[in-house]
């Protein structure tokens, strides 16, 4: 509610693609009432090809970082928010579990970026405690780094 509150007070809008949350952090948004006045829209982007399709993250991104990567976390970020031409973008990528990456990246592993004025942010989180806490972790992160960046 603060979110929302603060996005209408400044007549900016917002925007998510979401990966490991899959909606979730969409569902939070809008379970607020009014969230029309400020949310155009969310994709759920699962698989790299429509990483690629619909945010613009490039190939090459995906290949030299891997979907799960602080890059791919920021390239989903400014895509969303180039497509849905939102004031700010929100891209969530993560392993949620039950495994980690390939790489050795543990489970619970999940980046978050924020694109907001032209710039863009990325935090990363560990949580270890099981798929559905790390979906809930993601979304309470994305909430909290909306709610700073524009408070600033």
């Amino acid at each position: 509610q603060q979110v929302a509150r603060c996005l209408t007070q400044r007549g900016l809008t917002l925007s998510v693609a979401e990966s490991c949350t899959g909606g979730l952090l969409s569902a939070r948004i809008t379970d607020v009432a009014g969230a029309s006045k400020f949310y155009k829209g969310g994709a759920c982007t699962y698989c790299n090809e429509i990483k690629q399709k619909i945010l613009g993250v490039r190939a090459e991104t995906l290949e030299t970082y891997t979907a799960v990567s602080q890059q791919t976390a920021a390239e989903m970020a400014q895509g969303i928010a180039r497509v849905y031409e939102t004031d700010l973008g929100v891209g969530i990528t993560g392993y949620a579990g039950p495994d980690g990456g390939e790489d050795g990246t543990p489970v619970g592993t999940i980046y978050i970026g924020l694109f907001w004025k032209g710039s863009t942010q990325v935090r990363k989180i560990v949580s270890p405690h099981g798929r559905s806490q790390a979906r809930q972790d993601a979304a309470d992160e994305a909430l909290c780094m909306i709610l700073h960046a524009i408070k600033e």
